[in-house]
């Protein structure tokens, strides 16, 4: 990745304020109780924190989509909230961020989905989930699929983003995914391991590891079953591609037809890996969506990844911060 490299990767990234995205999925409003300990409580055999202060931040989908307007992208949100404060409070934050919030529907019948995490000294003591996890009715469901087609014409991706939440439902999928094949849009999957069997004929999909390695029958462990459990996704799914996220060994990228590929981190120092597959699947289909091919998509997500996980809370990546990383590694 030479200075000729360097130029096409800074292209791409030049290109992302053109690109118009919808991401669907489960939206999750992230709670940030920050504080310090000093003592062991004495009625349990647990921290005492001393609360400084709180912050959200959007989760989820929601932090798919955040991520994807840090970049510069044309961001479309659809999914569910409660009719609650929380609710209230995820769609103000995505509105402040300029996320096209009109896809978010409320549902009466379920909470927002949060997720509460206690951090003192830089370190997280606890998590504390609030949610309801099943499928939506029909009638909503019918509704994020008409918002779908509403849409699609302005499109150039959609990323699905399935947390397990009761959103992504083959339902749902049926809807959307011939929709957007039929207008030859670029959709992607960051998917939960149960659900596999939803998300054939896509475009690209973002599995980590443990994530793959369920979808497959066996555990990778070395070049030889990654090659092998790539091989038998693309076959299994019938998806273009195929990007198995690594944590610490960096990412694989699988195309048919091609030799695997794969690129080693370049995180210099992790503190938080929270967020971090949200980051590579919305710089990974930006990329695409903005004139990459899938190893340079790959290589461009894999920086992101590399600057999140250096940060503490789920974080997001500017296009300024992507460069830098970028120039970095290309010329050294």
């Amino acid at each position: 990745m030479k200075t000729q490299g360097f130029n096409r990767f800074k292209k791409i990234i030049s290109n992302f304020h053109d690109a118009n995205i919808l991401v669907i999925g489960d939206l999750i409003l992230d709670e940030f109780i920050w504080g310090d300990v000093s003592r062991i409580s004495p009625e349990a055999p647990v921290p005492v924190v001393w609360v400084r202060r709180e912050s959200f931040m959007p989760g989820g989908a929601s932090n798919v989509a955040n991520n994807l307007r840090s970049l510069g992208a044309n961001v479309y949100l659809s999914g569910v909230i409660g009719d609650d404060e929380h609710g209230a409070i995820l769609k103000g934050e995505l509105e402040q961020k300029g996320v096209n919030v009109d896809g978010i529907l409320v549902d009466e019948s379920r909470p927002t989905t949060l997720k509460t995490r206690v951090v003192a000294h830089q370190q997280q003591v606890v998590r504390i989930d609030k949610e309801k996890v099943d499928a939506l009715n029909g009638n909503i469901i019918a509704r994020l699929i008409n918002y779908t087609g509403s849409i699609i014409k302005k499109l150039d991706a959609i990323i699905i983003e399935d947390y397990g939440k009761g959103v992504i439902t083959p339902k749902l999928l049926n809807g959307i995914v011939p929709l957007a094949k039929a207008k030859k849009k670029i959709i992607s999957v960051d998917p939960k391991e149960e659900h596999f069997k939803y998300y054939k004929e896509i475009t690209a999909i973002t599995p980590n590891n443990h994530e793959a390695s369920r979808a497959v029958g066996f555990e990778i462990k070395d070049r030889l079953t990654l090659k092998k459990a790539g091989e038998r996704l693309l076959d299994k799914l019938k998806c273009k591609i195929i990007l198995i996220t690594l944590g610490e060994n960096g990412m694989a990228v699988f195309e048919k037809n091609k030799q695997m590929k794969q690129i080693p981190t370049v995180a210099r120092e992790v503190y938080d890996v929270s967020g971090a597959g949200d980051t590579v699947i919305a710089t990974f289909t930006l990329s695409l969506s903005s004139g990459a091919d899938p190893i340079q998509a790959a290589h461009i997500s894999n920086c992101a990844a590399g600057i999140v996980v250096g940060k503490v809370g789920i974080a997001v990546v500017t296009p300024e911060e992507l460069i830098d990383t970028i120039k970095r590694e290309a010329l050294g």
